[in-house]
């Protein structure tokens, strides 16, 4: 793809913008870690929001959407979109618990609500865990998309494209800290957003796609339009198709998988966000707005774009035709969505290049300040040098930037497709997810419960990643035995894997929370004082409270229900405003109206509900007043 003086000017701009920024709050950033990884805990949730939507729009969403998109049609994306359940989950019931912890980083929240050298073995392993290993597969997946995505629009080999993205990217999160991602997220959301639409609006007046109506109608088109998949249950493709797509995502995966961004309690760079806020209420309304515009404003324009593809480039072999230069490993139906970039006109060429700087930018530079939090509080701090001075732990900080994204490169050069990092990661993830959602409302879950869950789960990836086929002709004749008939033949399919990795691991650490002891009476009376959760869950710890005149300050008040009631409201809001959306772009007027009253309508329940959500909040922690 050529660029033109304009495009190159634009593209220029955005750099000098963003490293400006770093530079300007690099003094502020540098005076205390907190600073550096939490801004000082006192920005408002619409800034936390955009930062949260800006992370998630990585460099790899919008290939990992056009992937789904041309393999599985519009319906396939509930494999991610079933993830909102979570999140809202979060916003109505654990982000204030977040906020209200007063915690640095989520792993400091172990040794909150457990005790002992088992809370802080959990708490430096998972540091390493998460922090390091994780986090660095995670960037790796982002840098494989701008590797793509360099290959295809500037025909850059990987040692390029990895040099220019990684060396820009580590120099922002280490000046600016916390606080320039945030500030800058905002800038590159809007910049992101700008691109993805005017992709989407080229895409469809593209001469061979000729508008949505020639589109829609489109023979290669017009079985991928349905917002849910259709249930087939007489073969294996249409049964993996169906669970894999919607059933095991919506009755499994969106409560017991572990997923950056989506994980069920909230963690990682979405507690950062919540713990950096000005109070309780600032965090849940930037969860709110993340999880709105993450789900109902964001998937479209790149559907779209996937749609379109579909008729330019029909298949994989189509792709390889036109991009002869670009490495065998790296052609698959991904890379569909940066070739579709290729015809855009001058001026707009810049500005999605900018977006999609911004969207790798966005989400690693977020990435090594959360990974780096972790590896400065968690590890150097806690077990490594306690009584370090303020200007160490900032460049310790700085310094590991740097350790994670070298990490990361040397990962992204093997990998293949976003596809096949999701699967990992969801895999790695599946099981654990149900303790980190009781783990705030059940007593009896300790850190053996935690350990046992990382380490399964762990090991069920290992053995599904390498002997799959082994595990392959174990479980496919039992399927088949009980009316599922799958293809013995074929490779082990993903939701499969996930059922075996949820099943097994939720199984094993229910049977060691169950054998082995609770935390102390102490640990637990000093967590449920300060974090208020509330529940039947504590029921027992209460009333042993009270047996000995113990003052809880009013444990029991919760918001439970109507938080689960906000939930509810939010999902059903979110959904219909996602489809009223698709319906309006395809012509559908009737059921666009009458979806959209249905959004309106569960915002309007959130609406009534929302002081009465952040009703336990009280005076005597100066943090939470505004």
């Amino acid at each position: 793809m050529q660029l033109s003086f304009i495009d190159w000017a634009i593209v220029a701009a955005f750099f000098v913008v963003t490293l400006a920024v770093g530079a300007i709050v690099s003094k502020q950033a540098g005076k205390s870690s907190a600073d550096f990884f939490l801004s000082g805990r006192n920005m408002p949730w619409w800034l936390l929001g955009f930062s949260m939507v800006a992370t998630t729009f990585a460099a790899d969403t919008p290939l990992l959407v056009t992937d789904i998109v041309r393999k599985h049609g519009v319906a396939g994306n509930w494999m991610w979109w079933t993830f909102l359940l979570t999140g809202m989950l979060t916003v109505f019931i654990y982000a204030k618990l977040w906020r209200r912890s007063g915690i640095m980083t989520d792993l400091e929240y172990y040794e909150l609500r457990y005790s002992g050298k088992p809370a802080a073995f959990l708490r430096g392993f998972r540091a390493i865990y998460l922090g390091v290993m994780v986090n660095i597969v995670i960037m790796a997946i982002v840098t494989l998309a701008a590797i793509k995505i360099g290959d295809i629009m500037f025909g850059f080999r990987p040692w390029q494209t990895i040099s220019v993205a990684a060396t820009v990217s580590v120099i922002f999160s280490a000046m600016g800290g916390l606080k320039g991602v945030l500030i800058t997220d905002c800038i590159l959301f809007i910049v992101a957003m700008i691109g993805s639409f005017g992709a989407a609006y080229y895409a469809v007046e593209h001469e061979q796609v000729g508008g949505l109506a020639n589109l829609f109608a489109h023979e290669n088109v017009v079985d991928k339009l349905n917002f849910i998949p259709e249930f087939d249950f007489k073969s294996h493709d249409s049964i993996n198709a169906i669970c894999g797509i919607l059933l095991v995502p919506l009755l499994f995966q969106w409560w017991s998988t572990w997923y950056p961004g989506a994980e069920p309690g909230g963690g990682g760079y979405a507690a950062q966000r919540m713990l950096a806020a000005k109070n309780e209420k600032h965090a849940t309304g930037a969860t709110l707005f993340f999880n709105i515009a993450h789900y109902a404003l964001r998937p479209w324009p790149w559907i779209i774009v996937a749609l379109a593809s579909l008729i330019i480039y029909p298949d994989v072999n189509s792709l390889k035709i036109a991009y002869p230069s670009v490495a065998e490993g790296l052609v698959n139906d991904d890379l569909a969505y940066p070739a579709m970039l290729t015809f855009l006109p001058t001026g707009l060429k810049g500005l999605v290049v900018a977006s999609l700087i911004a969207a790798y930018m966005s989400t690693i530079s977020t990435h090594l300040n959360w990974g780096s939090s972790y590896i400065v509080n968690d590890v150097w701090k806690r077990f490594i040098h306690p009584d370090a001075p303020e200007k160490e732990l900032v460049w310790v900080g700085r310094y590991s930037t740097v350790f994670l994204m070298i990490g990361a490169c040397a990962l992204a050069v093997p990998m293949s497709s976003a596809s096949e990092g999701f699967g990992l990661l969801l895999q790695m993830g599946a099981g654990t997810g149900l303790l980190l959602i009781l783990r705030w409302y059940w007593w009896r879950i300790n850190p053996y419960s935690e350990i046992v869950s990382m380490i399964v789960s762990f090991v069920i990836a290992l053995v599904l990643f390498f002997y799959s086929e082994s595990v392959r002709d174990i479980v496919i004749p039992i399927f088949n035995q009980i009316g599922m008939p799958l293809d013995i033949n074929e490779k082990l399919p993903g939701w499969v894997g996930i059922v075996l990795g949820v099943s097994i691991t939720t199984l094993s650490w229910i049977i060691v929370t169950i054998l082995t002891p609770p935390d102390t009476d102490e640990k637990l009376f000093s967590f449920l004082k300060k974090i208020r959760p509330g529940g039947p869950g504590w029921k027992k710890i209460i009333d042993r409270a009270e047996a000995q005149g113990i003052d809880l300050g009013n444990p029991k008040t919760s918001g439970l229900g109507i938080g689960i009631t906000c939930m509810i409201a939010g999902c059903i809001a979110v959904y219909a405003a996602l489809f009223a959306t698709g319906s309006f772009l395809y012509g559908d007027q009737t059921r666009g109206y009458i979806l959209t009253a249905v959004a309106v309508a569960g915002f309007i329940v959130i609406a009534c509900f929302w002081n009465k959500v952040h009703a336990d909040i009280v005076e005597e922690h100066p943090a939470d007043t505004e």
